[in-house]
């Protein structure tokens, strides 16, 4: 029962990826579209990520309502309706409306699945399941990107997407009934009451986890969204090859995280999210080297594999540090922190894209990195045992 509920768990986590990435992959041929600034993709980031604050934060009440199984489907459903109107929109309010759902799909299952394998599977697992996630979130540019090559709009990128999200809602819906069969799949790390926000940041490296979860967010999903815009001005790339090519960081993430689930038998969360940070560093430099093209795909590639140990990394290691009876409830903060920097951060450097040049892209993601860093050390030093 255990192996087949972690294979519908992976199965989730591709569905999850999938249109994450979409938004900063065709955003250079939506903009011109929709006649709207290139700032304006912040804001649809925004509402999404407004959302998924807020479904994050309730995710502890709804799984004791509804359980991992139904959550997984409502969500997954919500996803699918949410693209599928991206797929038909022509205007920017359209697809600021058709943000709500896909925001408010997205954290409570994202904290619910996460906990879960925190308490229940090893390390690798995490890593693998946060593989597939990139797995689907490599794919979904790549479907954009072909589908702009080849000649059709935009909005078709968005239907495929859609239709994929929707054949996968019917599998997790046919897997209900072993969900209600596994106790473990409806009572996940649930405490016996629930944390108050002020008991959960009285706990020693809560705040610390926090910005941390908000500087990662931050930095992978300012990559995302602007490494597209960012290969147009700074390398005078053509706009549906630089989308096709958007997809560099996620196949860093993706591979990364493969390997990642292996590095587990020799190293410890701890010591896998520093490395991670260093590879990261080590790709803001060759970015901003004066090399061309060759360095801009390179430093996009590492920054993605460097990015890849540390979300799962610190999502496992969240039991350990704090508790499991404080972990659906910490994991929960979390998410929502995390969010919070997906709503200010990339917004944020869309300003900067547009009062100056996205070419400035790897300065911001370094100032993020730094925080990071030190926000993680700081974390090991309060909760250490």
């Amino acid at each position: 029962m255990a192996s087949l509920l972690l294979a519908i768990i992976y199965v989730s986590f591709v569905s999850l990826g999938l249109p994450d990435a979409l938004l900063g992959a065709a955003w250079p041929v939506m903009q011109t579209d929709l006649s709207v600034p290139v700032s304006y993709a912040g804001g649809i980031s925004l509402i999404i990520a407004v959302g998924t604050v807020i479904s994050s934060l309730q995710a502890d009440r709804l799984m004791k309502w509804l359980g991992t199984g139904k959550i997984m489907v409502i969500s997954v459903a919500m996803t699918a309706v949410a693209i599928f109107g991206f797929s038909v929109s022509h205007a920017y309010w359209m697809l600021c409306l058709w943000a709500i759902p896909y925001g408010l799909g997205a954290g409570s299952v994202d904290a619910a699945l996460n906990n879960y394998v925190a308490i229940h599977y090893a390390s690798r697992h995490m890593s693998w399941l946060h593989c597939m996630w990139g797995l689907g979130a490599s794919i979904g540019p790549y479907i954009m990107g072909a589908a702009l090559t080849g000649g059709m709009h935009w909005n078709t990128g968005y239907g495929i997407i859609s239709i994929l999200q929707i054949v996968l809602t019917l599998v997790l819906l046919l897997s209900l009934p072993l969900w209600k069969k596994s106790k473990a799949g409806s009572q996940t790390g649930e405490a016996a009451v629930p944390l108050t926000m002020k008991q959960i940041l009285k706990i020693p490296g809560a705040k610390e986890v926090m910005v941390a979860f908000f500087c990662y967010c931050a930095l992978e999903q300012t990559a995302i969204l602007w490494g597209s815009s960012y290969l147009v001005m700074n390398n005078g790339m053509d706009e549906e090859t630089a989308a096709s090519l958007a997809s560099l960081f996620l196949m860093g993430l993706t591979v990364g995280r493969a390997l990642n689930g292996f590095l587990t038998f020799k190293l410890n969360d701890t010591n896998l999210i520093r490395l991670g940070q260093g590879i990261i560093g080590l790709a803001i430099v060759i970015m901003l080297l004066p090399l061309g093209n060759a360095a801009s795909f390179a430093g996009l590639m590492l920054c993605g594999l460097g990015c890849a140990p540390i979300y799962p990394c610190i999502i496992h290691s969240t039991p350990e540090h704090f508790g499991e009876e404080n972990s659906q409830a910490l994991i929960g903060v979390q998410m929502a922190s995390a969010y919070i920097g997906i709503c200010c951060m990339p917004p944020l450097f869309g300003l900067i894209a547009r009062g100056l040049s996205a070419s400035w892209l790897p300065w911001y993601l370094g100032e993020i990195l730094i925080l990071m860093a030190v926000m993680c050390e700081q974390l090991n030093r309060k909760t250490a045992k």
